[in-house]
């Protein structure tokens, strides 16, 4: 009986809290092994000084704590002779709801939706489509509000401006055209430039300019090119891509980059276009970029409690205040997707080196994208999975299977608990973080699901593909 009671004493275990930057918060304490989720919350907060308490998820190895620290030891049998590193993950303050019902099925393009996206302050929805259109759409009334036209070949790609107060379309013949949201009238001509089809468009982030002016396009053609919204001209043509530039992302420090065929990546300064760095590791086309930053470069001021502003420069202020509270000290992180099935996670500002290796789909990957709080990275693959990743460290955390068709775009929820998938077999599910399991399965398309978004304040869920029609998606 000696043993039992001298286990009975040991009831603390020496733990160290850490962020997910992995850097330590405080010196290592004793907790008793009974201290769960709650009490660690209240301490973490303690230490922090905290004077609103925020709500805080807590990891050990990569897997969130829901249970007292004893329960899990026991589970996982893990030794308490080491430190016990506990990992604390701020959480957003507000919730948004799964969406579960499809609330609006609107027709009206005559071809293939190939590109949905909302406004920045979620109150407009655009489409892209096949039929040479781009479609503005009436959120409360569920309805066409314009049919904007003017290109002469497929609608592949949109792009609000960060300040909603303008639209780029980018076709399969190479132009681009500036809409204005609010008439759904193009100012002047088509944007010409480019020899072959637009492959993605980025605006120039409103805390570094306000009001926006900037937009980087990429193309098939090999190039990107800087483009000025008021003088209606290319500024800078960025060349030096060997093939075709895929993807193109303007990150918050403003710089520039971009993916390509030539299975590279480039990073432009943007006041004369020089070629700043190189990224290379990929064996196979870059497909996909990601920011760590991207939705608050995509939202710019506005968050989910919807308010607006009168004036850039008070615009451009809450902007730079949302990027730097959301960058914190540490450096932007790039995620890369690749056709050669891996990923890679980079700190360009650091090293032209990758921070980690990201293994595991089995297929190409199609898309990648930082949760709102660039905690996690989801991405997408035609090899049927979403899969779920350390935003900080690169590493695998869970697989999401249920899609029995290539992936073909994913999308975030504004708290970053949810990520939503669309695909080729029709559906589209809604997966939720915490679990790592599926929360909502949404059938009711005809044919394959090309384009997906979720709005920026979650109230909304946009969807279109093969069958020509926009659902809209409600909690």
């Amino acid at each position: 009986m000696e043993v039992e009671s001298e286990e009975e004493k040991v009831n603390n275990v020496l733990c160290q809290l850490a962020d997910p930057e992995g850097s330590s918060l405080g010196a290592p304490m004793y907790l008793p092994q009974n201290v769960g989720p709650q009490q660690l919350q209240q301490i973490v907060n303690d230490l922090l000084n905290n004077e609103e308490k925020l709500p805080y998820a807590f990891y050990i190895s990569n897997q969130e704590l829901v249970v007292p620290i004893e329960t899990y030891l026991q589970k996982h049998k893990v030794s308490v002779e080491k430190v016990l590193q506990i990992v604390y993950q701020p959480q957003a303050v507000f919730r948004i709801r799964p969406v579960n019902r499809c609330s609006a099925t609107i027709t009206g393009h005559s071809e293939a939706v190939l590109s949905v996206a909302f406004s920045p302050d979620g109150r407009q929805l655009a489409s892209g489509s096949g039929d040479t259109t781009v479609r503005l759409w009436d959120l409360n009334t569920q309805t066409p509000m314009y049919t904007c036209t003017g290109h002469k070949n497929w609608v592949l790609c949109i792009a609000w401006s960060p300040d909603g107060k303008h639209l780029v379309s980018g076709s399969k013949a190479g132009e681009l055209q500036c809409w204005d949201p609010q008439t759904g009238k193009p100012y002047g001509n088509p944007l010409i430039g480019h020899k072959k089809w637009i492959t993605g468009i980025s605006w120039e982030p409103v805390h570094l300019n306000a009001p926006c002016r900037r937009f980087v396009s990429s193309s098939k053609d090999g190039d990107a090119r800087i483009w000025d919204i008021l003088t209606r001209k290319c500024v800078i043509c960025l060349s030096g891509h060997t093939l075709a530039v895929t993807c193109v992302k303007w990150g918050g420090d403003g710089v520039i980059y971009t993916g390509s065929q030539d299975c590279t990546i480039k990073i432009w300064e943007t006041t004369q276009g020089k070629l700043i760095r190189e990224l290379k590791g990929h064996g196979h086309w870059v497909n996909s970029l990601a920011l760590s930053t991207e939705y608050v470069l995509r939202t710019g001021a506005f968050d989910h409690t919807g308010k607006q502003y009168s004036s850039p420069e008070e615009m451009k202020k809450v902007a730079l205040e949302r990027y730097n509270k959301m960058k914190g000290n540490a450096p932007e992180r790039l995620v890369s997707g690749s056709d050669d099935f891996t990923m890679f996670l980079w700190e360009p500002a650091v090293s032209k080196h990758p921070k980690t290796r990201m293994t595991g789909h089995q297929q190409l990957v199609n898309h990648v994208y930082f949760s709102p709080d660039g905690l996690w990275v989801a991405s997408a693959s035609f090899d049927k999975s979403v899969k779920l990743w350390n935003g900080t460290t690169g590493k695998f955390v869970a697989a999401f299977r249920g899609h029995v068709g290539p992936v073909y775009q994913i999308s975030w929820s504004a708290d970053s608990r949810l990520i939503l998938s669309g695909s080729k077999d029709s559906t589209l599910k809604v997966w939720d973080i915490r679990t790592q399991k599926l929360k909502q399965d949404l059938p009711g398309h005809a044919d394959e699901v090309y384009a997906v978004d979720w709005s920026p304040d979650g109230e909304k869920v946009a969807s279109g593909g093969k069958d020509r029609v926009l659902k809209l998606w409600m909690g």
